[in-house]
């Protein structure tokens, strides 16, 4: 797994100090509102990113599940379940931004058949 935070992360945490420790504090509080562990909170989380098509997030949702004690399987299979609601297209794009984070060395470009 790769733990390096990403750089633009790093950058904008060096220039807006203040505003990304809200976010991070808004993150942490949010996850202790309730009663769900913190590999269930990501991997919602995760699904939400997917939602949303958001790419970074998935990527972190993906780091922090695993960090939480979710599998490779079950990071799937998250995103799986969402098939109906969010739509293949996002599942898949989702599933292959999870992959750059469970399997960063594989490479996904066409091959012939």
């Amino acid at each position: 797994m790769n733990d390096e935070i990403p750089r633009w992360y790093c950058t904008l945490r060096e220039r807006h100090e203040a505003w990304v420790r809200a976010v991070e504090n808004l993150g942490e509080a949010t996850r202790a509102a309730g009663p769900l562990d913190g590999k269930t909170a990501h991997l919602l989380q995760l699904v939400a990113a997917a939602a949303v098509h958001s790419e970074g997030a998935v990527h972190s949702h993906v780091r922090r599940a695993l960090a939480c004690g979710a599998d490779a399987d079950e990071i799937r299979h998250a995103l799986i379940l969402a098939t109906g609601l969010v739509g293949f297209a996002s599942i898949s794009a989702a599933l292959r931004w999870a992959e750059d984070v469970l399997e960063p060395r594989q490479d996904y470009h066409l091959v012939a058949e």
